[in-house]
C-alpha cells in the first residue's frame, strides 16, 4: 500500500469526454492523475457522435438549452469555459471542422480527430490512462487509517478497489481527489451505466428520476403500421408536447419516429402524453387547402398535397382522414371537411405507446441532484474531495453539440478545483 505507483493526487472514473477533460486540466495544473475506464477503449460516445464526425459544441450555449431541475446549477461551468475554449483547443490541433445549421460544429474527418486530440493533450501533461477497470469499491479512508496506510497527513481520501477485467487481476489505487464521470444509462453497448448513482448513493447524495432522453418514439397499432410502411421518409415538422415545441426534420422509421424533432422533443414527454405534429409549419393549411379548391378545382386533394409532402405519406393520410372521397375533386370537397383535414395538418395528435429506451437514447434525464453538488466546483458539499461531471449529474443539454459543452465545461470546472 505504500508504492507509490498506487498513489494519485487524482484518480478519475470514466474515459469519456468529461472525465478526459477533467484529467487535462488537472494534469496542467501539476497532479498525478490517473483515469480508470471500464470499457476496452477511452472516447466510445464521442467516435459515434454526429454520425462519426462528433458535434462536439455548439456556437450558441444558454442555460435554456439544458434541462435540470436546478436551471442555473449549470450557468458557472458554461461561463467559466465556453465554446470558443474548446474550439481554440481543435484548432491549436489543426483539426478541419465545420459549422452546420443551428450553429452546430462538426469535425471535417472524423471523430477520432477529437479523441486523438484529448488522448495528446492527457499525454503532454503525464495522464494515466488504464482500460478494462471494473471498479467495485471506492471506500472513504478516515483520518486514522491514512496514518497506517500511507504514514502521512491528509492528503490522500480515497481508496478505489476493482478487477481488470482483461487479466482477472485486482488492482487498488489511492486518491486525494475522486472525478465520477462514468455517464449514465444511456447507449450501454458504448459504456454507458448506472455505477456513477451507486457511487451518489453510497454518498448518501439524492439522485432524481432517470429516463431515457433524446430517443426516438414508438407506436402499436395502426400507426406503427404506417411508419414502417413510411420507414426512411422525412420530412420537416414542427412537433410539439408540453408547452415545449422543435422544429426540425422528422423521420419515419420501423417501430415509429426519429430524427432531430423527435429526439429533441422526447426529452420533454411522460409516458402517456400526446405529441402534436405540424406536417405543414409553414404554412395555415385550413387556408391553403380552402384557396386551392377555388383555383385547381379539377385535381384530387392527394394530387395538391403530393406537391407539398411525400406522396407516400399523403397517400396514408388520405386512408386516415378522407378515404370516402379519395377520388373525388377539389371541387366536390366540402368547406367544412378540408378545414377538417386542414386542422389535422397543423395539429396531428398522437400518442406513442413508449421510447426506444436507454438503448438508443443519447442522453440520460435526471440522476445526482445538483442541489448536493458545488455549481462553482462540482465537488460533493457534504464530502470534500469528491466530484461528480457530465451526464451523471442531473443536467442534459438539447442535441446540437450542448451536451459536449457541459461535458467539456463542467470537466474542467472539477478539473480546476480537484
Amino acid at each position: 500500500m505504500k508504492n507509490e505507483d498506487n498513489i494519485y493526487d487524482v484518480i478519475i472514473l470514466g474515459a469519456g469526454a468529461a472525465g478526459l477533460m477533467s484529467a487535462i486540466t488537472a494534469g496542467k495544473r501539476g497532479k498525478k492523475v490517473l483515469i480508470l475506464e471500464k470499457s476496452n477503449k477511452v472516447g466510445k460516445k464521442i467516435l459515434m457522435s454526429g454520425g462519426g464526425k462528433s458535434n462536439f459544441t455548439n456556437l450558441n450555449v444558454e442555460p435554456k438549452n439544458f434541462i435540470s431541475a436546478n436551471s442555473h446549477f449549470s450557468i458557472s461551468a458554461l461561463n467559466r469555459y465556453k465554446p470558443e475554449d474548446f474550439i481554440d483547443l481543435v484548432k491549436k490541433h489543426n483539426i478541419p471542422f465545420e459549422q452546420k445549421k443551428h450553429n452546430q460544429l462538426f469535425c471535417v474527418n472524423s471523430s477520432k480527430d477529437i479523441v486523438n486530440m484529448l488522448l495528446k493533450e492527457c499525454k503532454d501533461v503525464n495522464v494515466e490512462i488504464i482500460t478494462h477497470c471494473d471498479t467495485q469499491l471506492i471506500k472513504k479512508i478516515m483520518q486514522e487509517e491514512k496514518k497506517e496506510i500511507l504514514n502521512q497527513n491528509s492528503k490522500y481520501r480515497f481508496e478505489i478497489k476493482g478487477l481488470f477485467s482483461n487479466t482477472n487481476s485486482n488492482f487498488c489505487f489511492l486518491a486525494g481527489s475522486l472525478i465520477i464521470a462514468t455517464g449514465a444509462l444511456s447507449i450501454p453497448t458504448l459504456g454507458g451505466s448506472g455505477y456513477g448513482y451507486d457511487v451518489a448513493t453510497e454518498y448518501s447524495l439524492e439522485l432524481l428520476s432517470r429516463r431515457a432522453g433524446l430517443v426516438p418514439f414508438m407506436f402499436n397499432g395502426p400507426i406503427k403500421e404506417i411508419s414502417d410502411r413510411l420507414s426512411g421518409t422525412s420530412l420537416d415538422v414542427e412537433v410539439s408536447c408540453n408547452g415545449h415545441s422543435f422544429l426540425e426534420s422528422l423521420l419515419f422509421t420501423h417501430r415509429g419516429i426519429s430524427g432531430p424533432s423527435i429526439l429533441q422533443i422526447s426529452s420533454y414527454w411522460l409516458p402517456g402524453d400526446p405529441i402534436i405534429l405540424n406536417l405543414m409549419p409553414y404554412n395555415d393549411a385550413q387556408l391553403l387547402l380552402l384557396n386551392a379548391k377555388k383555383e385547381k378545382e379539377g385535381i384530387l386533394l392527394r394530387t395538391f398535397l403530393s406537391k407539398l409532402l411525400p406522396k407516400a405519406l399523403v397517400l396514408e393520410l388520405q386512408n386516415l382522414w378522407w378515404s370516402d372521397f379519395s377520388d373525388k375533386p377539389f371541387a366536390e370537397l366540402s368547406n367544412k371537411l378540408l378545414k377538417d383535414i386542414g386542422g389535422r395538418l397543423n395539429e396531428w395528435e398522437l400518442k406513442p405507446s413508449e421510447t426506444e429506451g436507454y438503448r438508443t437514447a443519447e442522453v440520460t434525464l435526471g440522476g445526482v441532484n445538483t442541489d448536493g453538488i458545488s455549481s462553482k466546483t462540482m465537488e460533493a458539499i457534504e464530502h470534500p474531495g469528491l466530484y461528480f461531471v457530465g451526464e451523471v449529474l442531473d443536467v442534459s443539454g438539447h442535441l446540437g453539440g450542448f451536451n459536449f459543452q457541459w461535458a467539456w465545461a463542467s470537466g474542467y470546472t472539477a478539473g480546476l478545483y480537484a
